[in-house]
């Protein structure tokens, strides 16, 4: 689906059914370098068990058009944007990484509107090494490598690889890849600038009404569970899951233990749409 957000074309896959605002609306933001794909799994369910689903493209990543945005901040109010263009005035917000702290900046602006904040493989500060930084700036290839290596608890995801022949960290590479192909701008090293940058989770946290979940990945490297638990501390009602055998990129080591954790929890709070 297209929609019209900040005068440029936006693009939220819909987990396989037409969008239905009426329904309570599961929002998912990906990650640095990433774009919707990422929530395959997760979104095809919630969209087939009575949400309607909106997995956005933030822009300059994906199918969405204009230039990496240069702040979490400036995301949040562009999510906030593109909800008023949906005509969605309460959701359930899922970010993964860069795109948790997106969900928890836009759930301390606007918490009315936000019925449930689920930040998967998140941390506050995420602070970003400066090696990481200066690769993304200069090496483009050689950050992606290494995000790829940090982000996986292993070289073979087992039980959670779907057949033979499938390559978790291939399939992750990849994605890094096109999103370099498809957009000349560095948006990886905007990505890794702007969580850098963020230093208003503390008072976003503080301001944020709804339940939370902090999913968390036992192995994670690149966002460790102990540095989310300051989050957890300032969230006023904070649940905290880790998944064993899982780093940073959950969805892919641990499709199915991610989908249940966040489908039972948003399920549980459907109250509150």
């Amino acid at each position: 689906m297209l929609l019209d957000v900040q005068g440029r074309q936006a693009y939220c896959y819909t987990g396989g059914k037409a969008f239905d605002a009426a329904l309570p609306t599961a929002v998912f933001i990906h990650g640095a370098q990433n774009d919707h794909s990422v929530w395959a799994l997760q979104t095809r369910y919630f969209a087939h068990h009575g949400f309607g689903v909106l997995a956005v493209d933030l822009p300059g990543h994906g199918r969405s058009e204009g230039e990496p945005l240069a702040t979490v901040e400036g995301m949040a109010d562009w999510l906030l944007a593109l909800l008023d263009a949906a005509g969605v005035q309460r959701a359930f917000l899922v970010g993964h990484s860069m795109g948790s702290l997106v969900a928890l900046e836009t759930a301390g602006r606007a918490p009315q509107r936000v019925a449930a904040l689920c930040m998967v493989g998140t941390a506050y500060p995420m602070k970003v090494s400066g090696a990481l930084l200066d690769a993304s700036l200069h090496e483009e290839h050689r950050a992606i490598d290494m995000v790829n290596i940090w982000s996986h608890s292993g070289m073979a995801q087992k039980p959670s690889s779907p057949g033979p022949g499938f390559f978790v960290m291939s399939g992750s590479r990849r994605l890094m890849e096109r999103i370099s192909r498809r957009n000349p701008a560095k948006v990886f090293h905007a990505d890794f600038s702007a969580c850098n940058a963020y230093s208003n989770g503390e008072s976003a946290a503080q301001a944020v009404q709804a339940p939370a979940l902090l999913l968390l990945g036992k192995s994670d490297m690149m966002t460790p569970p102990k540095a989310a638990m300051g989050l957890g501390k300032l969230l006023a009602h904070c649940t905290v899951t880790q998944l064993d055998d899982c780093g940073h990129a959950l969805m892919a080591e641990q499709p199915d233990g991610v989908l249940d954790a966040l489908y039972g929890f948003c399920k549980a709070n459907m109250a509150a749409a």
